[in-house]
């Protein structure tokens, strides 16, 4: 060995007299870390750690992209990081390590340091791409029943056990896997999936019908419903090997919000509703029952219905501002003289908040956003109680009324 490489450690060496103890407390550190990162909360708490609940299909593949891919690469990483400071601290000294070596450059390692981060980066890219997809491409799934109503299309009966869906989806979104058809059996309100091949099998995929052909015909008081589309959104087997399958195909949007932002404040429009609109600015410390809920209660919430899909079209007046509700994993800015665009489906009914997520001046901390997930029956007698206050005559029939709204329409 050469004289400059006296008193040299290779790596492997540095790694065998390691103390176990502290190898074994950087792992659990690791553990505890990646686990505590991945809980959830429902909406915003004090001390909160993690990510929030998720309460659309888009944001559960956004926790699973999270807690599968980042934190193992983050806590990897920061280990390893945290490994070679202590090594250097203990092992190259100059107790431990009186007579330093002299050399300078390896070029094994300056491949690896080279090499690995990129490795890393295509790595999450490969898991990212299909992310960002979901959230740019507003879903265009169908949903079919034996009958025409407002939020589905009909299907063709051939016989008891085959039926026959359009498939006139535009040209490079068109149904060619069994992924793109889903079908459910509905009895007294529940709904079941059923089974590819074991409880139902597919053909036609890529030409203009698809042919959906039941193995056992449907019993009395059943109803067939299918989803059929490429907008397959949410968590899904990892590596196709951990965990499980929860994503599904999202219809397309049956109701649009406009969202302006404004100094300081929001403004909400219903265009398929009547066009009514109105202002939400933030609530009052001394007007709201619950003071815990300061700076994330507005005057006014939006109501939209559980399970469809809402199309968010943002733009501002004066300034950028941000439509962001971490729950459903929208993040969308509002640029004035741009319209921009995002969806969300939530799939569960509440009260979710968010708030301006862009810089956009003095008061930018003091416009919150709350959105209250309600029932279709509610949604309707919402929306009727919003045309009245707004002089348009009623569009349906419930009589449904929202307690937790009945003072907002004042």
């Amino acid at each position: 060995m050469d004289n400059h490489m006296t008193g040299h450690m290779t790596g492997g060496t540095i790694f065998k007299k390691m103390p176990v103890r502290l190898l074994g407390g950087l792992i659990a550190a690791g553990l505890a870390l990646m686990l505590g990162t991945g809980m959830a909360v429902a909406n915003p708490v004090d001390g909160g750690l993690g990510l929030q609940e998720a309460a659309s299909p888009f944001m559960e593949q956004v926790h699973q992209f999270h807690n599968w891919v980042l934190m193992p690469i983050i806590v990897g990483i920061s280990l390893l990081v945290l490994a070679l400071l202590l090594i250097i601290i203990f092992k190259f000294n100059s107790k431990a390590n009186p007579t330093p070596a002299k050399f300078s450059h390896n070029t094994l390692i300056e491949v690896i340091w080279t090499g690995v981060p990129i490795l890393i980066l295509l790595f999450v890219a490969v898991f990212s791409f299909p992310l960002l997809f979901s959230a740019d491409v507003i879903p265009d799934g169908k949903r079919y029943l034996a009958q025409d109503t407002e939020l589905a299309e009909t299907f063709t009966s051939k016989s008891d056990t085959e039926f026959v869906i359009a498939n006139d989806f535009s040209e490079h979104r068109r149904l060619s896997s069994k992924d793109h058809v889903e079908v459910f059996v509905i009895r007294n309100g529940e709904r079941r999936e059923l089974t590819y091949r074991k409880e139902f099998k597919l053909s036609g995929l890529k030409t203009d019908e698809v042919t959906i052909a039941l193995t056992e015909p449907l019993a009395a008081g059943e109803e067939l419903e299918i989803i059929a589309g490429r907008s397959r959104v949410g968590a899904k087997k990892f590596l196709d090997l951990f965990g499980t399958d929860n994503s599904q195909i999202v219809v397309a949007p049956s109701i649009n919000i406009k969202v302006t932002g404004f100094q300081w404040g929001w403004n909400y429009a219903y265009p398929d509703e009547g066009d009514f609109e109105f202002n939400a600015l933030i609530k009052k410390k001394e007007d709201l029952d619950d003071t815990s809920l300061y700076l994330f209660e507005p005057t006014k919430r939006i109501v939209v219905p559980v399970n469809e899909t809402v199309r968010i079209l943002t733009t501002g007046r004066e300034v950028i501002h941000s439509w962001a509700l971490p729950v459903f994993g929208v993040k969308i800015d509002a640029v004035p003289g741009r319209i921009n665009e995002s969806w969300f489906m939530a799939t569960r009914e509440g009260v979710f908040y968010g708030q301006c997520s862009e810089i956009c001046g003095k008061d930018h901390a003091f416009m919150p956003i709350a959105v209250e997930v309600v029932s279709r029956e509610e949604y309707q007698a919402w929306v009727d109680s919003e045309r009245e206050f707004a002089g348009l005559e009623p569009k349906y029939t419930n009589t449904i009324k929202l307690a937790a709204n009945a003072d907002q329409a004042q």
